[in-house]
């Protein structure tokens, strides 16, 4: 299988877990690890799109800036916006 990476691309207003831009979290689902922090609530929320690129499943892309395609994801906290960026890496 594959790893999918998540990198916070926005986050507004004040983050209880202390997510900032630029944050990575890395899926392995070949040795069962999580590398990086995740709150639960975003991870929870996630979880499902990550597990489906991860199993090669379809979900709606974006255009990252460098023109590959990638899956974006919001945190539920609508007062605290966060938005992960997901994308399969090799």
């Amino acid at each position: 299988m594959v790893r999918v990476k998540a990198t916070v691309i926005s986050q507004e207003g004040h983050c209880a877990a202390g997510h900032k831009v630029g944050d990575e979290i890395i899926f392995d689902w070949d040795t069962h690890e999580i590398e990086g922090k995740l709150c639960l609530h975003a991870l929870y929320s996630a979880l499902p799109k990550i597990y489906a690129l991860a199993h090669g499943g379809q979900v709606a892309y974006a255009t990252a800036e460098d023109g590959s395609k990638v899956a974006r994801h919001a945190c539920p906290d609508g007062y605290n916006p966060l938005i992960l960026e997901l994308r399969v890496i090799e």
